[in-house]
């Protein structure tokens, strides 16, 4: 009997361009129902992709307090969300919901 080998999935590996970064973020923020770890997570992933030590230094932030903040253990404040979203370049936008 032969073995299976698996290997742990990393999303970061295939975020490759920013539409798909962009993508991936409007997926998250769909699925996330209010949770803002899941979303600082999803963040994460996104500058893993990019590159932490550029997205830390273009946020103005340290590269351990950026690990922390996007680590999804925890909700990082708003202020350091709309820096890293400046970073990666990413644009928010508001839409009304219809009910």
């Amino acid at each position: 009997m032969t073995k299976t080998v698996t290997t742990r999935y990393d999303v970061a590996e295939h975020l490759r361009t920013p539409e798909e970064m962009a993508a991936y973020l409007e997926a998250c923020l769909e699925e996330a129902d209010g949770d803002a770890a899941f979303i600082a997570k999803a963040l994460g992933d996104i500058a893993r992709a990019k590159g932490m030590t550029q997205v830390a230094r273009d946020a103005g932030l340290s590269r351990e307090s950026l690990y922390k903040a996007l680590s999804g253990d925890r909700a990082p404040s708003f202020d350091t969300i709309l820096k890293v979203v400046n970073a990666l370049g990413i644009k928010l936008h508001a839409e009304a919901v219809r009910a």
